[in-house]
């Protein structure tokens, strides 16, 4: 039963997630809180092992709460119900190709979708930046300073701020590769135990 239902979970996250693999993270994050399967701070850390690993992030995420919900079967039936709908929609506008292509209302359709992708990405990233900056659990403990020093991980934020400064503001560090950051900030994170 658990298979079925990872199967449909995905096999509607595929459908809706419009935009890519990052506007799949609102409806991992609806999953989340509905079935129990893994909490946010899994998701974080699903979120950071499906950017550094080769392949579609979308996929990756639907593949480790798979095989960490149901193991090996989970994690293909979790895959192949986020990537269906978009086979079956390749497969049906593949047979009409050229009808869709002069047809203004289909145009007319997939520009109305930019505003749906902008605001899922937005979600989003928005998402991520809370899941990793705040510490919402400390969230009205403690009155002035000593609540605003407990909602921020700080040392998250100084090490965004220090990405951030490092890879637009240093000329010679813009050119090295973005593998390097990956590197340098697992590193931080090992070292200051993040």
């Amino acid at each position: 039963m658990i298979l079925l239902r990872l199967f449909w979970e995905f096999f509607k996250t595929g459908l809706f997630a419009v935009g890519g693999g990052l506007a799949t993270l609102p409806f991992l994050y609806d999953i989340s809180t509905r079935t129990g399967w893994f909490s946010q701070a899994q998701l974080a850390d699903m979120i950071a092992v499906s950017e550094s690993t080769p392949g579609p992030i979308g996929v990756n995420m639907a593949t480790y709460v798979g095989f960490t919900t149901a193991g090996i079967p989970g994690g293909i039936v979790a895959t192949l119900g986020l990537v269906c709908p978009s086979i079956i929609v390749i497969l049906l506008i593949a047979k009409v190709l050229e009808q869709f292509r002069s047809n203004q209302t289909v145009d007319a359709a997939f520009y109305g979708l930019r505003p749906c992708s902008v605001a899922l990405i937005s979600a989003a990233g928005l998402l991520v930046a809370r899941i990793t900056f705040l510490n919402e659990a400390d969230l009205g403990l403690g009155n002035g300073l000593a609540a605003l020093k407990s909602l921020f991980d700080w040392k998250a934020v100084a090490l965004a701020t220090v990405l951030l400064i490092a890879t637009r503001g240093v000329k010679p560090l813009k050119k090295l590769h973005p593998i390097v950051f990956i590197a340098a900030s697992a590193a931080v994170g090992i070292l200051f135990s993040f």
